[in-house]
C-alpha cells in the first residue's frame, strides 16, 4: 500500500462525484488504535489552549466588521514536501486508521510549526457517510506529471461539451445518506477517542460553488472563453442547467437535514474561517439559511464586468441568497468588479488575489466588507527563500488596507522546493507583521 498518495485533500466541490468512506473496512488491528489515541491525546492537549477561544473571538470581530489586527492562516500546502523528523509518516495499517492519522499529524504539524492563528475545535467530527452520484460528466484531459508525489499537475481538458445536446450530459446529482454506515463510523470513532476527546457527527458545511471551474474541467479554458463571446445561447443554457443541478442537490441536503454550520474552524470559500456572531449558533440540519455560502468564477479574471455579471452573478446570487452571509472570489482579481459585486445583498468577505489592486480595494471595502488577502506564495518557490522581500511585501499590502477588516491567507502551496523551514519562517514573518497592525 503506497501510504503517500491516499490521503489528498478532497476536492472541494461537494457534489461532483469523488470517493467515499463507504467502502472501506472498519475493523482495525489494536496498534492502530493505541497508535490513534495517542495522536488523539495529544490533538486534545492543543484543543484545550486557552489561544483558541481567544482567536474564536478575534475571528468573529474580523467576520462581522468590528476591527482587530489582520488575521493569519495558510491552506492548500504541500504536504509531501512537509516531513521532519517522522512527524507526517503514517505507520498505521487499516485504511480508517490511515485517513484519520492522516488528519491528526497534519493538524498536529500546522498547530507546532505554523499555528498562526488556526484554531483547533474541542471536538472530533465523524462524518455522515453520503453517496453522490455527481454530474453525470467527468473530466477528460491528458494529464503531465513532473512530481508524482505532488497533487499538481498541468492537464489538457478535451472538450465535451459543444452543440446544446451535450450539455443533456448534466444531472442533478442523487444524494443518499447512508445511516448504518455513519453510526458505525461514529460508533468506531468514539471507541477510539473515549475518555480523549468529545466526538460528535457532522454533516455537509463547505459549499463551494464554482460551476464555471466544473465547465472548464469539461470544456478547457480557451473553449469557455471563446464560447462566452462566440455562443453565448449556448452558455446560458450551460450555466443555467448546472446551476439548477446544484441547486437541486442543496435541496435533497437540507431535505435530509445534512446541512451542518460553518460557524467554526471550517474555511468558507477560499478564505479563513468562519467564526461570527452574526449568525445564531445552529446544530446539524440547520438549512443553508443559517450558514455562509460561496461563489467564484475564476476564469473570468479576463472578461469584462459587464460579462461577468451577465454569465457568473445572474446564476451565482441564485445560489447565495440561500445563505446567510457569503465569500465571493478565489484567484481571480476582484478590485475592478467590486461595483457589480455589490449587488448581492449578504456579500460579508471579498478575495482580493495577489493579482489585486489592493489600494482599490481598500477604497471601496473599508467598512463594508471583509479583505480575505491572498500573498503571492512564489516566494516559497524561488531558489532562495527571501523573507525580507516576502515581508516587505505583505507590510505595503497591510498598510494600503490600513482600517479595513482583513485576513491573511496563505494558500495554493506548491513547492518550498523540499524546504519546510520556508514556510515556518513566513508563518513567524507573517505574525510578526500583522501585530504592527492591531
Amino acid at each position: 500500500m503506497d501510504k503517500s498518495k491516499l490521503y489528498n485533500d478532497v476536492p472541494y466541490l461537494p457534489f461532483a462525484a469523488h470517493g467515499t468512506q463507504s467502502d472501506a473496512a472498519l475493523d482495525m488491528p489494536k496498534q492502530d488504535v493505541t497508535l490513534l489515541r495517542e495522536l488523539g491525546k495529544r490533538y486534545a492537549e492543543a484543543a484545550s489552549s486557552p489561544e483558541n477561544a481567544r482567536r474564536k473571538s478575534a475571528w468573529a470581530d474580523i467576520n462581522d466588521l468590528r476591527g482587530g489586527r489582520p488575521l493569519v492562516w495558510a491552506n492548500e500546502i504541500c504536504w509531501h514536501e512537509m516531513n521532519v523528523n517522522n512527524e507526517l509518516t503514517l505507520v498505521s495499517e487499516s485504511p480508517i486508521a490511515l485517513r484519520i492519522e492522516s488528519m491528526l499529524r497534519r493538524t498536529l504539524y500546522q498547530w507546532n510549526h505554523l499555528q498562526g492563528d488556526m484554531i483547533i475545535e474541542q471536538t472530533f467530527f465523524s462524518p455522515y457517510i453520503l453517496e453522490n452520484t455527481g454530474f453525470g460528466i467527468a473530466p477528460d484531459a491528458d494529464i503531465a506529471i513532473t512530481d508524482p508525489n505532488n497533487t499538481i499537475a498541468s492537464r489538457r481538458f478535451h472538450c465535451q461539451i459543444k452543440r446544446m445536446e451535450d450539455i443533456d450530459q448534466i444531472k442533478t446529482p442523487g444524494i443518499t445518506l447512508q445511516k448504518e454506515r455513519t453510526e458505525a463510523f461514529f460508533q468506531q470513532y468514539s471507541y477510539i477517542f473515549d475518555g480523549i476527546i468529545a466526538v460528535e457527527k457532522y454533516g455537509c458545511s463547505g459549499f463551494w460553488f464554482a460551476p464555471w471551474d466544473d465547465i472548464v474541467l469539461w470544456m478547457g479554458a480557451e473553449e469557455v472563453l471563446t464560447g462566452l463571446a462566440a455562443e453565448p445561447e449556448l452558455m446560458h443554457v450551460l450555466i443555467k442547467r448546472l446551476t439548477d443541478a446544484y441547486l437541486g442537490a442543496l435541496d435533497q441536503l437540507e431535505a435530509l437535514k445534512l446541512v451542518a454550520s460553518n460557524n467554526l474552524n471550517v474555511r468558507v470559500g477560499s478564505g479563513g474561517y468562519g467564526y461570527t456572531r452574526s449568525i445564531p449558533p445552529a446544530a446539524d440540519g440547520c438549512g443553508a439559511m443559517r450558514i455562509w455560502g460561496s461563489a467564484t468564477p475564476q476564469i473570468f479574471s479576463s472578461v469584462s464586468p459587464r460579462m461577468h455579471d451577465e454569465f457568473g452573478l445572474t446564476y451565482e446570487k441564485r445560489w447565495l441568497e440561500r445563505f446567510a452571509l457569503s465569500y465571493y472570489g478565489c484567484c481571480e482579481p476582484l478590485h475592478n468588479k467590486l461595483d457589480i459585486l455589490k449587488s448581492i445583498p449578504n456579500l460579508r468577505k471579498i478575495s482580493i488575489s495577489p493579482w489585486a489592486d489592493t489600494i482599490a480595494a481598500s477604497e471601496q471595502m473599508r467598512g463594508k466588507y471583509v479583505v480575505s488577502l491572498k500573498p503571492t506564495p512564489a516566494f516559497l518557490a524561488c531558489d532562495t527563500f527571501d523573507s525580507a522581500l516576502a515581508e516587505d511585501e505583505l507590510r505595503e499590502k497591510l498598510k494600503q488596507l490600513k482600517a479595513c477588516c482583513v485576513e491573511v491567507i496563505l494558500k495554493d502551496i506548491s513547492t518550498v522546493r523540499g524546504e519546510p523551514e520556508r514556510l515556518w519562517r513566513w508563518m513567524d514573518m507573517a505574525m510578526r507583521v500583522a501585530q504592527e497592525f492591531g
